[in-house]
C-alpha cells in the first residue's frame, strides 16, 4: 500500500475566515517502508500570517512573500498525492486547508478526496489512548519517537515525526532507514559485498515452535493492531488469503 505520511501549516485556524496554506510537506511510504520520495514547498498566501500561527511555525510575510502560490504547484502535489492513502494528525484541518486552496482554484479541481483516502491519526490514537493527551508530541514520548528537532512547527519535519509516531502505533516499527528496509541490494547495506559462504557440514537449525500460550498471546497482539489501524493488520490480511 502506498501512503503519504502528510502535513500542513496555515496563516491561521479557519480557511472560512481567508486564512491559507503555506507550507506543505509529505513523505511516501509503500507497504510500511520509506521510499525515499518527499514532497516540499512554502507558499505565498497573499495574506498576512497571524500573529498566533507565526509562534507556532515562525514563517513570516517577509519569509513567503517571494515563494510560489497554491496553484502554481498543485498539479505537482496532486500528482504525488494521487492514488495513495494520505495519513495525517487531525486530518480534518489539514484536508479542510486542502479542499479550500483547491476550491478556489475552480470546481474542476475537485477535492482532495476524489484523488485518495485519508486516515487520521488522531482518532486511531484517540482510540487506543482514551483520556489521554494525544497530540504528536505527547505521542512521541509515548512512543519513543525523537522529536528533538521541533522547536517550532514545519509541515516536512511532522511529516517525518509522524511517520515513526504511525508506524510504532499500528505495529511496531519505528526506523525509517533506507539501509535496513531498502531492497536486498548489497549496495543498500554497509559492509558491501562482505558476505561469507555458509558451510553445507553445518550443524542442523535448532526449530524452536512456539507454544499454545504463545499463540494465542500472539494472536491476542494481532487482534490489537488490526482493532487501532482500523483493519489495516497485514498478517491478518495474509492469514485469509487461499493456500
Amino acid at each position: 500500500m502506498r501512503q503519504i505520511i502528510l502535513d500542513t501549516e496555515t496563516t491561521g485556524l479557519e480557511p472560512k475566515e481567508g486564512h491559507r496554506i503555506i507550507e506543505i510537506g509529505g513523505v511516501e511510504l509503500n507497504c510500511r517502508r520509506r521510499t525515499g520520495q518527499t514532497f516540499h514547498c512554502y507558499l505565498n498566501p497573499e495574506r498576512e500570517v497571524d500573529e498566533g500561527a507565526l509562534k507556532v511555525h515562525g514563517l513570516s510575510n517577509e519569509f513567503l512573500s517571494d515563494k510560489p502560490r497554491f496553484i502554481e504547484i498543485a498539479e505537482e502535489f496532486l500528482a504525488f498525492i494521487k492514488g495513495a492513502e494520505l495519513v495525517i494528525h487531525n486530518a480534518p484541518f489539514d484536508v479542510g486547508f486542502l479542499d479550500h486552496e483547491l476550491y478556489l482554484l475552480g470546481s474542476n479541481w475537485g477535492k482532495v478526496s476524489v484523488n485518495c483516502q485519508v486516515l487520521d491519526t488522531l482518532q486511531l490514537a484517540r482510540q487506543r489512548h482514551p483520556g489521554q493527551k494525544n497530540n504528536l508530541d505527547a505521542l512521541c514520548k509515548r512512543y519513543g519517537i525523537d522529536n528533538s528537532r521541533r522547536d517550532l512547527h514545519g509541515a516536512l519535519l511532522d511529516a517525518e515525526i509522524l511517520a515513526g509516531v504511525y508506524l510504532a502505533m499500528t505495529g511496531g516499527q519505528v526506523s525509517l532507514s533506507l539501509h535496513e528496509y531498502g531492497d536486498n541490494s548489497t549496495s543498500s547495506r554497509s559492509g558491501e559485498g562482505n558476505y561469507r559462504p555458509v558451510s553445507a557440514e553445518r550443524a542442523p537449525l535448532k526449530i524452536a515452535r512456539a507454544s499454545r500460550e504463545e499463540q494465542r498471546a500472539h494472536e491476542a497482539c494481532l487482534t490489537a493492531i488490526d482493532k487501532t489501524s482500523a483493519g489495516a493488520c497485514v498478517w491478518h490480511q495474509l492469514d485469509s488469503l487461499p493456500d
